[in-house]
């Protein structure tokens, strides 16, 4: 930690372990907060009992999703930490759930889940395959600028055939408490078009396909 300027740790969140408090834990690593001279980071811990040797993999996969501007910026790593910059938000259901009996919830709703289907586009076009995204609740966060935020690429990989885009449209649109939560509050659903859609995008990645994903989502006219 001294050598990637950490001055000190900040012990809270809503996860525990024991008694202490941290933003999360995962089967690779845990999140906590902490403090640099340039300000408050995120720290992520490889545990001693995770299944791999270093966090030298995850921090090259998120070096490649920050340069699509995916993603929080990775400040630096070590064997077992990767030092990343800190993102203040809600989970997305959490942050839609706040804001949907407000007078214009409707549309920066729609704003948001475009720009997670264009951040997902970009992470399709380098190659990079996030991995978690078909069950993306702790995955997704969205500020207080009402800008989402795609976190955790532990498992993500180069060497498999991207389905990044699909795999948040089934979860955002085609299947559980998520996409029905959504449906009633943009007020859009068209399942058999969007799968439709989503195959020909499969296919050929194109802008093309792309923009008739977004159509069919209800996220533009």
């Amino acid at each position: 930690m001294r050598s990637l300027g950490v001055k000190a740790l900040c012990f809270s969140g809503d996860k525990k372990i024991g008694e202490v408090s941290v933003l999360g834990k995962g089967c690779v690593g845990i999140v906590i907060s902490a403090y640099t001279d340039a300000g408050k980071v995120a720290l992520k811990i490889r545990r001693t009992d995770a299944d791999r040797e270093s966090m030298r993999r995850e921090a090259e996969m998120l070096k490649i999703a920050n340069s699509v501007n995916v993603g929080p910026r990775l400040l630096g790593f070590t064997r077992n930490i990767l030092l990343m910059e800190f993102i203040e938000g809600m989970p997305l259901a959490g942050w839609i759930e706040k804001i949907r009996c407000e007078r214009d919830s409707a549309e920066r709703i729609r704003r948001v889940l475009r720009e997670i289907l264009e951040q997902c586009r970009r992470l399709d076009e380098v190659g990079l395959d996030h991995g978690e995204l078909s069950r993306a609740t702790g995955h997704v966060i969205v500020d207080h600028k009402d800008t989402p935020w795609i976190l955790d690429f532990e498992t993500a990989s180069v060497k498999r055939r991207v389905s990044n885009v699909t795999s948040i449209c089934q979860f955002l649109f085609l299947r559980g408490s998520l996409a029905s939560l959504i449906t009633e509050s943009i007020g859009c659903k068209a399942e058999e078009d969007l799968i439709l859609a989503l195959r020909r995008y499969k296919r050929s990645l194109s802008r093309r396909a792309f923009n008739e994903v977004l159509r069919k989502c209800g996220l533009v006219d």
